[in-house]
């Protein structure tokens, strides 16, 4: 605001001193107006200063009854303009501008500035403030604006988090942070738009981005399809959202918000150097919701990659203008030290799907080429993606599977058949394997009773007990893949492909001496993740509560100690985590023993700040009570993991703060 204020005494000086009129606005050179979010000011037109009329505003020459106003950047050069109320200002469809009860389309203005001359004009519609039969309304005025008090506050969450941090970079330039290797923080505009209820930044704020879905409550189709998804009640799903969040976040909602700016500034202000976002799309999961974008998986890549580029533009208008926000996407290893450097959070790019460049196989017949396959290549990396998943829950044309299992598992093997025209087929191996299968029916049967439908005249598979291998292996269209990945330097996510494709892999990247191979979040076998670091690899291990939280999954420091005992453990320099947030996948529930051993708040976080309790409007989070229910609990949580670590601690908080390193490093000699 100190910048503002000196801003705003300058415009006051400009525009009035000696009486001197402004030079004509036909004149003018207007640029976009970056320096205006959390501002609090006055207006003033030339025939007088805006005022909050009975109805609607209108104009007065008395500058001590002038409305205090407030601004919240919508996006570069745009804003939410609230009065003292509180109340959004919007253009109206009969010409004046009145309050609102609630953010929308014309409630959005595109400011401009000239000479300390300020014009707003319509986002929505075009039309210009100014003065409308005597009131505030639709016109051709420019405006004065001196800083003010008296203003509302804008609806905000904030981090939690003081003090000043350790530098992103050591002594010798290299990263001192951690790593989320895994996360899906663009769910929002992922499968056709619609199954995901929030956003992690919206216009018009955390009012806009965290309000409930009706279609997410009781018995509503969101309802319904989390309940195929994550086992969750769809008939007691209350919706209420911002700000009392009664029914989530959860550590266990999958279809909901998660992943906020506010929150993921707060992991970042606590020590995160690095997110690795991965671009996510399933057709068959897209066609299942009733309202949709298009289905087609590479549709739902593009629209990703542009939403993730306008959450940054978001960022930087909420921080006072282009390239000042935190938040700053890197396309080369090169970027992601700069941003380090400056302190900033360096988020990567991924993509993680099912038929990508629409290389699905039908019954074994592959639906694309090898020229595909270059123009697809040519298209994400002019996209800034850095690597991709060859293979994720369905066979493709490049290769088979890892099953998921469980009623999840049965789910996933319908989309199969509806991606494929076939189910899983396995075989009983030894060795490294897939998941296993159910011998009966039961779980088909959940998914039956919740209305999915199968094909006329399917019958259900029944797969061999004990240890099974997916049948298929890579393809020739899979090796092809591989080999144009090593020779642009991509890197190549592991986790997904069945036991059978991803030795084949192992095998191309072996012979060709390749290290940018990784497995990111615990979806491989540790014969496979030993082969991953023997080769220079990066392993990270999904964000699992520290010691048991009750759930049927391993811990964190389980598989950590895991991967400390496997031959190749001496290569690990740095190791990583995947959160996998908002990727159809619980987050850590709350540890057993929290109550006897809990995180105590506030706490000092992995770069020296301090890190209270995070607040949503009216809920207070806690991970002892709510496990990683949101993205701003995993600054709580990778602090929790390394108290709980023991005598592992300071081996452990090495290689967590190594991270960031080791992935860049990792980057960079694969693009060597």
């Amino acid at each position: 605001m100190a910048r503002f204020r000196s801003l705003a005494a300058g415009v006051l000086v400009l525009g009035l001193v000696g009486g001197l009129p402004a030079p004509a606005a036909n004149a003018a050179s207007w640029t976009p107006a970056n320096d205006l979010e959390g501002a609090c000011v006055t207006l003033q037109a030339s025939n007088g200063y805006v005022f909050k009329d009975s109805v609607g505003y209108g104009y007065t020459s008395t500058a001590s009854k002038a409305e205090k106003f407030r601004f919240e950047a919508t996006q570069l050069g745009r804003y939410a303009i609230r009065d003292s109320t509180g109340a959004p200002i919007y253009q109206s469809v009969v010409g004046w501008v009145w309050a609102g009860a609630d953010y929308g389309d014309r409630a959005d203005w595109t400011a401009t500035v000239s000479e300390g001359k300020y014009r707003f004009v319509s986002t929505a519609t075009g039309q210009q403030m100014g003065v409308y039969l005597g009131g505030l309304g639709a016109g051709n005025s420019t405006y004065t604006l001196a800083a003010a008090t008296g203003c509302a506050a804008n609806p905000d969450i904030a981090t939690g988090v003081t003090g000043t941090p350790a530098p992103g970079v050591d002594a010798n330039g290299k990263l001192a942070g951690w790593i989320d290797a895994h996360a899906h923080i663009t769910a929002a505009e992922a499968f056709g738009g619609s199954l995901h209820c929030g956003d992690p930044y919206a216009p018009g704020g955390v009012t806009v981005a965290l309000k409930g879905c009706a279609s997410h409550a009781t018995l509503g189709w969101g309802a319904l399809l989390e309940a195929i998804i994550a086992g969750t009640d769809p008939i007691n799903s209350a919706e209420d959202g911002w700000p009392t969040f009664g029914d989530w976040p959860q550590n266990d909602t999958m279809l909901h918000e998660a992943s906020y700016f506010r929150s993921l500034e707060r992991a970042w202000k606590s020590g995160q150097r690095v997110l690795n976002v991965l671009l996510v799309a399933n057709r068959v999961i897209c066609e299942l919701t009733p309202q949709h974008t298009s289905c087609d998986e590479m549709d739902q890549i593009r629209a990703q990659a542009s939403y993730l580029k306008k959450m940054q533009d978001y960022v930087d208008a909420r921080s006072g203008g282009p390239g000042k926000g935190w938040f700053r996407l890197a396309t080369t290893p090169a970027q992601v030290r700069q941003i380090a450097a400056q302190g900033k959070l360096a988020v990567t790019i991924g993509v993680e799907n099912s038929e990508l460049f629409g290389c699905r196989e039908i019954k074994d017949v592959p639906q694309c080429t090898t020229a595909d396959i270059d123009a697809g290549l040519d298209e994400l990396a002019s996209l800034g993606v850095s690597g991709l998943y060859p293979v994720h829950k369905f066979d493709n044309a490049f290769g088979g599977t890892r099953f998921d299992e469980g009623t999840t598992g049965a789910a996933i093997n319908v989309g199969q058949l509806l991606s494929s025209g076939h189910w899983w087929t396995a075989t009983s191996c030894t060795g490294p394997s897939d998941n296993e299968q159910p011998l009966v029916s039961d779980d088909f049967a959940k998914l039956l009773e919740l209305g999915v439908s199968l094909p006329a005249g399917t019958i259900l598979p029944v797969y061999p007990s004990g240890k099974i291998c997916n049948t298929r292996g890579l393809t020739s269209l899979g090796t092809y893949l591989i080999q144009e990945m090593i020779e642009r330097g991509m890197i190549i996510h592991i986790d997904h492909m069945g036991v059978k494709t991803a030795q084949a892999v192992l095998d191309i990247a072996q012979q060709a001496g390749y290290p940018g191979v990784t497995s990111v979040h615990t979806w491989s076998d540790p014969t496979i993740v030993n082969r991953i670091l023997g080769l220079g690899g990066f392993v990270a291990s999904y964000a699992f509560a520290a010691t048991d939280d009750g759930q049927d999954t391993p811990t964190f420091l389980d598989e950590w100690r895991a991967h400390q005992g496997l031959t190749n453990a001496s290569k690990i320099t740095g190791y990583g985590v995947g959160t996998d947030v908002n990727g159809l996948g619980p987050q850590a529930a709350p540890r057993l023993n929290a109550g006897s051993s809990p995180l105590s708040y506030p706490f000092t976080a992995t770069n020296g700040t301090t890190v209270t309790k995070q607040v949503w409007g009216g809920r207070t989070f806690d991970l002892n009570t709510d496990g990683v229910a949101q993205y701003g609990l995993y600054a709580d949580w990778i602090t929790d993991l390394i108290n709980q670590s023991g005598s592992d601690a300071t081996k452990l908080r090495k290689q967590l703060l190594s991270g960031a390193e080791a992935y860049t490093v990792m980057w960079e000699r694969a693009r060597a």
